[in-house]
């Protein structure tokens, strides 16, 4: 834990390493009391010199707590939107800080207490303005990273697709791994890397093994465990064998496959595992139940392999994307609805790899996957995923 802060916080010159615990402090310790118990009658909230009291000022309280929430993440995963708008930021709170105290005392005794706040808050903010760079670091290609030759499992379509697209970008040879053999062929006459097909069914006895031996004579630097399914209806109403080859598919396939190419790059020093987990997995999830846990199985994995890896120059990640444009719905036997590209979700997880344990590719699935569970009683968020998943199954499944 010690060393994972130190390598945390090494990401920033110190100076900066202060504004983010100030973000911190304001976003889950002042903010939250100046808006929630300070009386309306004391509260004041300062805008480029201009002070507003009682309800004026509560009005902006969640705009102030918003952009220091902001600040909160945005310094701590270095975001490249941080510049301008940090800087631009701080410029406000120096303008302000300097105005104020000449508009209310006046005089001389106004001019100095003003320079005495904006002159450093203008460092401030010049500071973060040359700052860009730094809020910008391009990361290395992936295949400098980690080596030349990734597996990409459910290859054929959707994000398994984009997965193996996105990583022939960056140079790396892709092995797609699915069971149509015709639509993996078609797919690497379109990349412009080095490929190998082999069609096989990770789902069936010995699929994971069959796939093993088709790539014994490579070195592996990255594994994309993509493959799975779901299946939506009632649990009582599903065919016993479908929900066996979910679990293997899902779950045994990406647990064998990573015990057999983790350790090679863990002797080099350098790999990478992604588990395309799901939303579903934060929560139980009725009409989805066996899915769920499924995917509850993955992110537990990863997110522990995460934690196992760190300094080995291995790097794990879990990517949680909610509904996306892909065949899973059809497969699943879900109502069509609207979802993420499949390119984006892929591109969320390759910029996130390395940097965190498990992302999610929206704010609002984080939200409504992270929030409910910290807030609410399981059994009223249980039954309120129910009416969710509800509207997206189909009666006679139901």
């Amino acid at each position: 834990m010690r060393d994972w802060l130190r390598e945390m916080l090494e990401r920033r010159p110190t100076w900066m390493n202060a504004l983010l615990v100030f973000c911190i402090y304001m976003a889950f310790v002042f903010m939250p009391w100046d808006f929630l118990v300070k009386p309306v009658a004391r509260d004041q909230e300062a805008w480029f010199g201009l002070l507003l009291t009682g309800w004026a000022a509560k009005a902006t309280e969640p705009l102030h707590w918003l952009i220091y929430g902001a600040g909160v993440y945005g310094f701590w995963r270095m975001r490249p939107w941080m510049w301008p708008w940090a800087a631009l930021y701080a410029a406000q709170v120096a303008i302000g800080m300097g105005v104020w105290p000449i508009l209310h005392y006046g005089g001389v005794r106004g001019v100095a207490i003003g320079s005495a706040a904006f002159v450093p808050l203008a460092f401030v903010s010049a500071g973060l303005w040359r700052a860009r760079d730094r809020f910008r670091t391009r990361r290395p290609p992936l295949r400098e990273r980690y080596g030349e030759w990734a597996v990409v499992t459910g290859a054929s379509s959707g994000i398994g697709a984009a997965f193996a697209r996105a990583l022939a970008r960056e140079g790396v040879s892709v092995v797609l791994v699915a069971r149509r053999e015709e639509r993996l062929r078609e797919l690497a006459a379109e990349l412009a890397v080095a490929t190998r097909v082999v069609a096989v069914d990770l789902a069936a006895a010995g699929g994971p093994e069959r796939l093993h031996q088709a790539i014994a004579d490579l070195e592996i630097a990255i594994l994309v465990n993509n493959a799975g399914f779901g299946l939506a209806g009632r649990f009582d109403g599903q065919d016993a064998e479908r929900l066996r080859e979910m679990v293997a598919l899902n779950c045994s396939a990406p647990l064998w496959l990573t015990s057999r190419l983790l350790p090679p790059m863990r002797e080099r020093g350098r790999g990478a595992v992604i588990f395309t987990g799901s939303m579903a997995a934060k929560q139980p999830l009725p009409l989805h139940a066996a899915y769920a846990a499924t995917k509850a199985f993955d992110e537990f994995l990863g997110e522990a392999l995460w934690a196992e890896t760190r300094g080995s120059g291995v790097d794990v990640l879990v990517v949680e994307p909610g509904s996306t444009e892909t065949e899973f719905q059809t497969v699943a036997g879900e109502v069509p609805h609207a979802g993420q590209s499949p390119a984006e979700v892929a591109a969320i997880a390759l910029e996130a790899l390395g940097q965190q344990p498990s992302v999610a590719t929206r704010w609002l699935h984080w939200l409504r996957g992270n929030a409910g569970m910290r807030l609410l009683p399981r059994s009223l968020l249980v039954l309120a995923a129910k009416d969710y998943t509800a509207r997206q199954t189909p009666s006679e499944l139901l």
